[in-house]
Formats: C-alpha cells, sequence, structure tokens
C-alpha cells in the first residue's frame, strides 16, 4: 500500500507542469525595454524567456522595438544608419536582431523569445520579416534556444513553413486553441483565457503548450499559476519568480 501511494505522488509530481517565468521586454526595471540590459537581467534572474519584438528596416535589416516609432522615427521608413543613432533610456543604440541574438547565444538557459510584428506597409514585408529573421536564427545556430510569436496568422504560417520544427505562438486571442493550424499554439492576452474557460483544458488536450499575457498583478498570476498555464509574461518578473518559490 505504501508503494501505490509512493507511486501515485510520483505521479503526480512528475504530471503537474511548472509555470515558467517569460520576461515581457526583457527585466526592464534598472535598465530600458527590448535592450540588451534587459536580457542579461531576465538570463540573470533565471526566467525561462526574455521577449523581445522585431521590425524591419528601410534598407532590410532586422531591428528590436516595440513600437513601430522609435525616437521619432518610423522604423519601417528608416535605415539601420538611422536608427542606431536612437538611444534607449539607459543609454543603449537600439540593437539589431543579430547583436540580440548574439547576446542571447552566450547562455544557454533563457529562452529567446522573437516577436515578429506585422508590417504597417505591407503583408508582404511581414512575410519579408520572417524569413530573415528565421533565416538569421538558422545562421547563428540559434534554433534551439528560439521560439517565435506574432499577432499575424499568415506570419505563423510562414515561419512553420520555413523551419517546420520551430515553436510558434499565436498572439491575437481569437481562436480556439484546437482551431489554429498546425503546429502553432495560443499565446493569448489574460482577457482571452477568462472569457474561454474550456479554451486551456482543450490545448493540454492537444499537447499543446500555453502562454497568458501580459499578467503583472500577484492575484490574476496565482489564478494562473492554479490552471497550470504553462507560460506566464509579465512585466514584473521578479514578483512571479517569488510567487513561484517553493
Amino acid at each position: 500500500m505504501n508503494k501505490l501511494f509512493l507511486l501515485a505522488g510520483l505521479l503526480i509530481t512528475f504530471s503537474s507542469p511548472a509555470q515558467q517565468v517569460i520576461a515581457h521586454r526583457g527585466a526592464w526595471k534598472n535598465s530600458a525595454q527590448n535592450s540588451l540590459a534587459s536580457l542579461r537581467e531576465a538570463i540573470r534572474l533565471g526566467c525561462y524567456g526574455s521577449e523581445f519584438d522585431v521590425h524591419l528596416s528601410a534598407d532590410s535589416v532586422p531591428v528590436i522595438s516595440h513600437d513601430h516609432e522609435i525616437g521619432g522615427l518610423s522604423i519601417e521608413k528608416s535605415t539601420v544608419a538611422e536608427l542606431s543613432r536612437v538611444r534607449l533610456a539607459n543609454g543603449e543604440s537600439v540593437p539589431t536582431l543579430e547583436a540580440y541574438l548574439r547576446e542571447g547565444l552566450r547562455q544557454r538557459k533563457t529562452k529567446l523569445i522573437l516577436e515578429i510584428k506585422v508590417s504597417r506597409i505591407s503583408p508582404e514585408r511581414s512575410l519579408l520579416l520572417t524569413k530573415y529573421c528565421v533565416r538569421l536564427v538558422r545562421k547563428l545556430k540559434a534554433r534551439k534556444q528560439v521560439e517565435y510569436i506574432s499577432f499575424g496568422l499568415p506570419v505563423c504560417r510562414k515561419i512553420r513553413e520555413l523551419d517546420p520544427k520551430a515553436p510558434v505562438y499565436y498572439l491575437n486571442g481569437d481562436i480556439a486553441p484546437g482551431s489554429l493550424p498546425g503546429g502553432i499554439q495560443a499565446d493569448y492576452p489574460y482577457p482571452a483565457w477568462e472569457k474561454n474557460p474550456g479554451w486551456l483544458p482543450e490545448a493540454h488536450a492537444r499537447k499543446q503548450k500555453a502562454n497568458v499575457w501580459t499578467v503583472n498583478d500577484s492575484e490574476r498570476m496565482h489564478a494562473f499559476i492554479d490552471r497550470r498555464i504553462d507560460f506566464i509574461t509579465t512585466d514584473e518578473p521578479e514578483r512571479l519568480l517569488q510567487l513561484l518559490r517553493p
């Protein structure tokens, strides 16, 4: 009987998923969002991943920024030389994707969660950026380190076409996980998961991973921890890591 209880306990231990912390735009409280310093801090904290956003410059260089404009410049209408003169809040220049990946590849623990931004100019530019990102990840031998996310379903499909083994997550929250195209998983804002409580069990029943963003308050963190979501993206990685400590 004791052996049975021990076996049951082991099964519970190994079958209970552990939530993983993703730092939204890095861990940037003491630096700047989407900076190399914020990436280094996410790594230092031991986050599962550091999320960052990628746009395509006018001269076809992938660069890191959340917004479509930075320092008064439209990223898609500015060259990388022009963008490099912009300074982030911590004094860094705007990183290129290559610089960000190379920094992240100095270690192998924290994943690089690469968001491909949808172009405001044309759908074709979104797919061109996708091609450049996947190509650079392959060139730098970073495929095991990088996971992809996007609000653009065509972008997600293109990633799967270019790299069928790449982890790809759709961000928009408007499609049930079971209805997503093959190989694409759900990375949805918390209102989508709260409004559709059956979606998370549906994802897990299909052996899909699931992420929630952007969860910053402790009460909601606890709620999603209790629901056994796989990943939580947050601007407060320090707080979430503290909550998850045994």
